[in-house]
Parts: structure tokens; C-alpha cells; sequence
């Protein structure tokens, strides 16, 4: 048995490492061809240009803020949400609220982005048309609250999970030296998961950056931001110019290897966000540490 799940881990690397290989053998040879810098920081993308050029630095910004704007809506309602249905929810209310964040995590990502057209879009053109000067609803705004709302089953999920996992004696000492219900909680059971905190929310980042079709028909087209942190614009992120673009390129071409070069820097874009958080995770961890041979 130790044999077979050694193999089942190796397969796992496995997959990532062959993923990694292709995406860098693909894509980095194209990416010196045009320039690093022209590549990551160039403004404009028009492959089928008579002088093409291959700018990606309006999808990663768009990419940045749609994410960012995601982690700051859902994050904080995903983890108070955790900590109510671990610690607070009533049995009768978690019966009827488990399944449907169950049900919200198998909902397909088509579903939600067409949620996002009918509903989302045209509010938020509404709301903000006039005072903006906005052409449409499609805008980074509706892709943050969709991504959002889509993100919350996974943080939601873990981060319960990990709150469930903390040892009760814990809550119980909290509670028998004065604590009351909340300050035990807040101040000794999440502080004790906070790892797994940390990776429910390191997840749901990475479903944030790596979905694309609900993106795609809420956020609008534009491969040229109007102005960096207009929130109010559409934009094309990383994602959704590889959806775009993959289906009639020719293979082998320079359009192509941009395209690949372009999930290499999604690639390495998760990776470092995983690298972020482990490395923040270890050092809460050290500080933790001192603290109790303090």
C-alpha cells in the first residue's frame, strides 16, 4: 500500500512537472522572440496586424484587479460564513445551508456567466452607466462579484472544514477560563486553523484567476485598458485570450507560441501566489511558535 500511494503522489507531480515542461518548451522560445519586456509590458495585442504586436500587460492587470476584486467580495463572506456554520449555525439552518453551498460548488461555470449577463450586467449598467460613461454593463465590477459569488463553495468548504478539525479542548479551556462563545471562536479556534484558512483562501484565488467562461461573458473584450484602474471597462484576461484566440491560430506560428507563452505566465502567476502563502503560512507559524516558548 505504501508502494501504491507513493505512485499516486508521483503521478500527481507527475502531471504538474509534464504541464510545466510543455508550457516552458512552447512558450518561452516565442517569448524571447518577441522580447520579454515587449511581451510583458507591451499595451497592445494584435496578432493578425500587418506589423503584429503581442502586449499582454492590459490582460495581467485586467486579471490582477478581476481577481483582486473577487478576493476582497468573497474572501471575508466565505470565511465569516465558514466560521458561522462551524461554531454558530443552528442544526435546523445547517441542513438547508450545507446542501446548497454543496450545490452552489456543482453549478457549471456557463450557468453563473449567464447569470452574470442577465442579471449582474445590466444592473451595474444602471447603476453606474450615467456617472461612469460606461458603453455597457460588461466591466472588471461584474466579473469581480460573479467570480466572487463562485469562489465562495471552495472557500466556504475548506476553510469549515479545517475550523471543524481544531481539537475542542481548546474551545473548552477559552470557555472555562471567562472566555464568552465569540471571543472563543475568534480568538482561539480560527487563529488554531489558521492554515487552513490560508489554503481555502490560497484555492479560491486560484479558481478566481484560472476560470474563463463566466469571465468571458461578463468582463467585456477590450485587449486595450482605457485607463489602469478603471474598474468600470471591460477587459480580456489572461484566460479568456487563450479561449478567444486558441481555436483558430495556426500551430507552429508565432501567434501561437504567444498564446502558449501567455498560460506560462499564468503558470508561474499561481505559482507564486502559492509560493506567497506558503511562505507567509511558515512565517505565522515561526512567530506562533515564539510567542508560546515566550
Amino acid at each position: 500500500m505504501r508502494g501504491v500511494f507513493f505512485t499516486a503522489a508521483l503521478a500527481s507531480v507527475l502531471a504538474v512537472a509534464l504541464i510545466c515542461v510543455f508550457l516552458f518548451a512552447q512558450g518561452l522560445p516565442p517569448m524571447l522572440k518577441i522580447g520579454v519586456l515587449d511581451f510583458l509590458t507591451g499595451q497592445r495585442w494584435r496578432p493578425t496586424a500587418a506589423e503584429p504586436s503581442f502586449g499582454i500587460l492590459p490582460m495581467i492587470l485586467g486579471s490582477v484587479y478581476i481577481t483582486g476584486g473577487a478576493v476582497i467580495l468573497g474572501v471575508p463572506v466565505g470565511i465569516l460564513t465558514a466560521i458561522f456554520m462551524a461554531e454558530m449555525c443552528p442544526k435546523p439552518v445547517y441542513r438547508f445551508l450545507k446542501p446548497a453551498i454543496s450545490l452552489m460548488a456543482g453549478v457549471p461555470s456557463v450557468i453563473y456567466g449567464f447569470f452574470g449577463m442577465m442579471v449582474l450586467v445590466p444592473a451595474i449598467f444602471e447603476v453606474f452607466g450615467k456617472r461612469f460613461d460606461m458603453m455597457s454593463g460588461n466591466s472588471m465590477l461584474a466579473a469581480s462579484i460573479l467570480l466572487a459569488i463562485m469562489i465562495l463553495p471552495t472557500v466556504i468548504s475548506i476553510a469549515e472544514t479545517n475550523i471543524r478539525a481544531v481539537p475542542r479542548e481548546l474551545y473548552e479551556g477559552a470557555v472555562a477560563l471567562g472566555a464568552s462563545h465569540e471571543r472563543a471562536v475568534f480568538k482561539v479556534m480560527v487563529p488554531a486553523a489558521r492554515s487552513g484558512v490560508l489554503a481555502a483562501v490560497v484555492l479560491g484565488i486560484g479558481r478566481a484567476i484560472g476560470e474563463t467562461m463566466a469571465v468571458r461573458m461578463v468582463a467585456g473584450n477590450q485587449t486595450v485598458m482605457r485607463m489602469p484602474y478603471e474598474f468600470f471597462s471591460g477587459t480580456r484576461t489572461l484566460t479568456s485570450n487563450i479561449i478567444l484566440e486558441m481555436g483558430y491560430v495556426e500551430r507552429g506560428s508565432l501567434h501561437f507560441g504567444a498564446i502558449v507563452a501567455t498560460g506560462a505566465v499564468l503558470f508561474v502567476f499561481i505559482l507564486g501566489i502559492n509560493l506567497l502563502f506558503s511562505v507567509l503560512n511558515q512565517d505565522i507559524e515561526k512567530k506562533r511558535n515564539k510567542k508560546g516558548a515566550g
